[in-house]
Order: structure tokens, then C-alpha cells, then sequence
């Protein structure tokens, strides 16, 4: 992030690199637009976005049915 003075904060859009202000009034934000959120949501549904999640032993046990 980029402060250009004490009003404006400039941000980098997370799909394209594009400098925009951050503002309430950007309904897309942290994006520029709606196509750079939309490529976003692609790449999540896509799987090429992974959040990493170390496992623990005995953190799952499976149900036992009776």
C-alpha cells in the first residue's frame, strides 16, 4: 500500500497490479473492477488458490455408527 496523502490510500488491485484509491465507494474492492473480482473467484473455484492447513494427528476421528 501507497499513501499518497493523509485522505487517499492507494492500493494494488490483487488480479492485475492496477493503482487504485481505497474507497468505500469502490464496491469491487480490493479489485479495480468487476472483471479482476470475477477472474479471482475463477481461480478460487478453480483450485489454483489453495489455503494451506498443516494436519494434525487426531485432529479428525471418524463418526463410529451403532
Amino acid at each position: 500500500m501507497v499513501a499518497m496523502n493523509s485522505k487517499e490510500l492507494l492500493v494494488c488491485c490483487p488480479s492485475c497490479g492496477k493503482e487504485i484509491v481505497w474507497d468505500t465507494a469502490n464496491r469491487f474492492r480490493p479489485f479495480c473492477s468487476e472483471r479482476c473480482k470475477m477472474i479471482d473467484l475463477g481461480k478460487w473455484a478453480n483450485e489454483e488458490y489453495r489455503v494451506e492447513q498443516k494436519e494434525v494427528p487426531g485432529d479428525f476421528e471418524p463418526m463410529e455408527h451403532s
